[in-house]
């Protein structure tokens, strides 16, 4: 098991960061986005936080290292795939927070990769201190990203190893194999969560630039111009294919 930790700021407030978050499909950046439908969305009567279940398809290429390990049907010409990934939000817009989880519902036998980001509302004085820097922004928004990496490839075949069979001799097999298959497999897990970890890091880069396109529109011409601009993302993505 690994983790990835990251914190990034946002320049911008709180209801315009999670607006462009729950619009942040299609971007620029996130043209291996097919499609984006929400499955369920409630309002809670008792802490009126909004609950949102959305799930994702994405395309993506498949690293080498875990090509292989994966059924011939899964992966298309160049190791390209397609994967749905479910998430869930809640938000509270009263006390200024967004939280989400997001994970991968295929090739969770060879990783499971499981999102956690809180977007929190950072209050700001109105002027900086230096009367020769620019004003700063009343307000900013906080976001942190934890994310988990656990592969179970070759689980189960060291469970099995692991119980003792009662019909066998115990001294026919040597303990010394099952310590080096542990060895081996113990191995290919790491450096699959470690690939895992490789491209997060990639990822996270890419969302954040897309979310500020897609803030930078909301700033420029509201609504209008976040459903234009995906318009064109739509139309953009669709002719690359």
């Amino acid at each position: 098991m690994k983790f990835y930790e990251h914190s990034s700021t946002y320049d911008y407030t709180f209801p315009a960061v999670a607006l462009a978050y729950f619009l942040r499909y299609p971007n620029p950046y996130s043209r291996h986005v097919l499609s984006s439908d929400v499955i369920d969305r409630y309002i809670d009567p008792e802490t009126n936080r909004l609950h949102t279940v959305r799930l994702h398809l994405k395309k993506s290429k498949v690293p080498s290292a875990i090509l292989k390990f994966l059924p011939r049907s899964l992966a298309g010409p160049g190791g390209t795939s397609q994967s749905y990934v479910l998430e869930k939000s809640t938000i509270d817009v009263k006390e200024g927070w967004l939280e989400t989880e997001s994970k991968n519902m295929e090739w969770t036998g060879i990783l499971s990769v499981i999102e956690k980001q809180t977007y929190r509302r950072q209050r700001l004085s109105d002027m900086s201190d230096d009367e020769f820097q620019p004003q700063r922004p009343q307000e900013t928004t906080a976001c942190k990203t934890v994310v988990t990496f656990v592969s179970h490839l070759g689980h189960s075949k060291l469970l099995s190893k692991r119980k003792p069979d009662l019909t066998a001799d115990t001294e026919e097999e040597p303990p010394k194999q099952g310590l080096f298959a542990a060895w081996s497999t113990a191995g290919i897990q790491r450096t699959i969560e470690l690939v895992g970890v490789k491209r997060t890091k990639s990822a996270l880069v890419n969302g954040k630039e897309g979310m500020n396109i897609v803030l930078e529109r909301l700033r420029s011409g509201g609504i209008v111009a976040v459903l234009e601009g995906m318009r064109r993302d739509r139309m953009e993505s669709a002719e690359g294919h």
